[in-house]
């Protein structure tokens, strides 16, 4: 094999691998790397993780495929990633059971008696089934999408149990906002007059010390329903 020949093939080769890296499940690119992303879930065990104001796991999470997966949550309670973060961007992805209900809580601290007792939570749950009229992807008791004027309904780009859904949350100083699939359902400025008002509106008004905090943990709600997370991907904003 002439010299030529073999750099060609050793280049393609290092392009395959690299292909591959970037899309195999819960790693970072060489890109996102150098753009300060952090994994959150490594696809392998719960390092980094542990129940709200404890220093060990309950059962029903679990790791499964390469999943972080509520898997009882009768005996899981919500999780809480170690790290803090104040302005950031969160990506994952999840796929909830029939029915299921789950969430994203970010800020969180443990001056509540519940991680929702300090962090606004990012709703997750089967639109379809879940008795709980939070929908998928609003901001629990304060935002919530528009009518959508293509189906005259809230709007919805959630998929259907089963599949896994996309989601992208950002928590800047200027703008937040909500994604799920792709598709952006509102903003809001964390802290502003109108944030404050829907909260004192809210049944979070009456808590000290909900969205009081400039930082905190993320944590996966895990009472309510079985569901799978992966790709946990986190970046701190400036």
């Amino acid at each position: 094999m002439n010299t030529a020949l073999a750099s060609l093939l050793l280049a393609a080769a290092s392009l395959a691998t690299s292909a591959f890296a970037a899309d195999a499940p819960n790693t970072l690119s060489d890109a996102e790397k150098a753009a300060g992303w952090q994994l959150l879930f490594n696809g392998s065990d719960l390092k980094g993780w542990s129940n709200f104001k404890s220093p060990t796991i309950r059962p029903g999470w679990q790791v499964k495929d390469g999943q972080l997966v509520c898997a009882n949550p009768k005996d899981a309670g919500d999780l809480v990633n170690a790290a803090t973060f104040g302005w950031f961007e969160l990506q994952l992805d999840y796929n909830i059971s029939h029915g299921g209900n789950s969430g994203i809580i970010y800020h969180v601290t443990d001056k509540g008696d519940a991680v929702w007792a300090t962090g606004p939570e990012f709703q997750l749950e089967d639109n379809q089934k879940a008795s709980d009229q939070i929908r998928c992807g609003w901001l629990y008791g304060l935002y919530q999408p528009p009518v959508d004027p293509a189906t005259n309904k809230i709007l919805d780009a959630t998929k259907p149990v089963g599949e896994w859904n996309h989601v992208r949350l950002v928590i800047a100083p200027d703008k937040c906002f909500h994604e799920i699939n792709g598709v952006r359902y509102f903003e809001y400025v964390f802290g502003s007059p109108d944030f404050k008002k829907r909260i004192a509106d809210s049944k979070f008004g009456s808590m000290p010390h909900f969205a009081k905090s400039g930082s905190g943990s993320i944590a996966l709600q895990g009472d309510h329903g079985s569901v799978s997370f992966r790709n946990i991907k986190i970046k701190p904003l400036p």
